[in-house]
This record gives C-alpha cells, structure tokens and sequence, in this order.
C-alpha cells in the first residue's frame, strides 16, 4: 500500500517512515503543503497522513485543495492541536480521521488499519516476501536468504537491500539511496553508500556465479536477476 507522509518535522517523518516500511508499507515524504498538493493530485496513494501546519499551506488548506480536484484518498491528519473545535474544523476540511500529537506507533498502525476498512481495501498489498532470483527477504520476520542460507544483515543493510528488491532491475542512485535509507538529513556528499553497498555484495553475492548487486557506472546500483556481465566500479568511484 502507497501512503503519502506530509510532515516537515523531520523527527517525526523517520519515525513514521521507518515504522510504516517495516509493516510493509511503501512510504513517500512531502515536507511542504505545495508538494504535498502536487503528490497527492498526480499520484494514486491509497492514504494521506497530513500534519496540520506545514512551512507554506496549512494542512487544512492541503485538504480542502484535494478535495475540490475530486480527490477522495483517506486523509489522516495529525496535530498538536487538540480541541474538540481544532478537530471540528480538521474533519470539516476534508480529512477522515484526525489524531494528535504525541501519539503511539501503535495508534497509528490501528487507524490507518481502521480507515482501509472503512474503505474496503486491503491492509497491506504487497506480500510479506521479496524474491529475486534465489534471494528472498521477508518483511515481516527481517530474514534474508540466499538458496538456503540464511543471511545475517545488520538493519541499515536489510533498508538498503529491501529499498533494491522493492526495484529489481531499476538503477537507484547515490542521492535515491540516501534518501530512502538514511533520510535527507545524510550528507549526500559522504561515501556511507558505498561502503554500504560492497558490505551487501559480499554478503549476498560472495561466493555465488550468479551475482545479482551490480554497479552502473556514472548512474547508480540495482539489483538484477539476469546474468549479463556486472559492471563493478572501483571503490570510491563516481557511481
């Protein structure tokens, strides 16, 4: 399921992403009431979690300009504002479900799951696997295996891997790749990608014919279940 996490706090936003992506949830960040406007017109989420004040738009100005373009994804707003008139107005803006701030992990994961149902649709669309080829990762244990080996990953290496599967084939790049494993606070100067990367390949792929992590030089990784020949940069090279 694609969910569009509209929050600037930035706190908040790796709390929620990772959070959701370890439930199985495809997670993308809107940090502005323009760009949360623009996403959420030309993109097909399944759910909107929209915090109330936002750097340009409020939150209850991004809801009222979805709806008006016939926009009717479920919307989950957050706030700190906790009035019975704050949620009034928040509900009568457009918004479904309306939760305040602190809240739980747990509360969250309970009414995103309340507002599906609500809908008809399922909880979760993917499945709890990835697989390519012989490599398969399951979401919901944290375990990857090659064949029948199990293979021990520390939590940033399972990210960036589980970031690869959900895109077989498709080249990520450097700036891609921080973003979706470290957030856009990480230095996209910094080499922690590459360093990251050839820590996988030699989990996943050292000792096998078949490797499947490959470098696109000039571009970026992917991973890749043909066996054309890799194209393995030097360490440190511009990729």
């Amino acid at each position: 399921m694609d969910i569009l996490l509209v929050e600037d706090d930035e706190r908040i936003v790796e709390f929620v992403r990772r959070g959701l992506k370890a439930e199985g949830y495809n997670v993308d960040v809107a940090r502005t009431g323009q760009e949360a406007t623009t996403l959420g017109t030309a993109a097909a989420y399944q759910l909107i979690i929209l915090d109330r004040k936002l750097p340009d738009l409020t939150g209850l100005e991004v809801c009222e300009r979805l709806r008006a373009g016939l926009i009717d994804t479920p919307i989950l707003m957050l706030t700190a504002m906790d009035t019975v008139q704050d949620k009034v107005t928040g509900l009568r803006s457009g918004a479904d479900d309306y939760m305040t701030k602190p809240f739980s992990f747990e509360e969250l994961l309970a009414r995103i799951e309340a507002l599906m149902r609500r809908r008809g649709g399922g909880l979760k669309a993917e499945p709890k696997e990835l697989r390519i080829a012989d490599l398969v990762l399951n979401q919901e244990t944290h375990e990857v295996r090659r064949g029948n080996q199990l293979i021990d990953l520390t939590p940033k290496e399972f990210a960036l891997l589980e970031s690869f599967m959900r895109a077989p084939g498709k080249v990520l790049s450097r700036t891609r790749i921080l973003e979706q494993v470290w957030g856009y606070s990480a230095d996209p100067m910094t080499n922690v990608v590459d360093v990251y990367v050839r820590q996988l390949r030699r989990k996943i792929d050292e000792g096998y014919d078949h490797k499947l992590l490959k470098t696109v030089r000039g571009y970026g990784y992917k991973l890749d279940a043909s066996r054309e020949s890799d194209v393995i940069a030097q360490d440190g090279a511009e990729a």
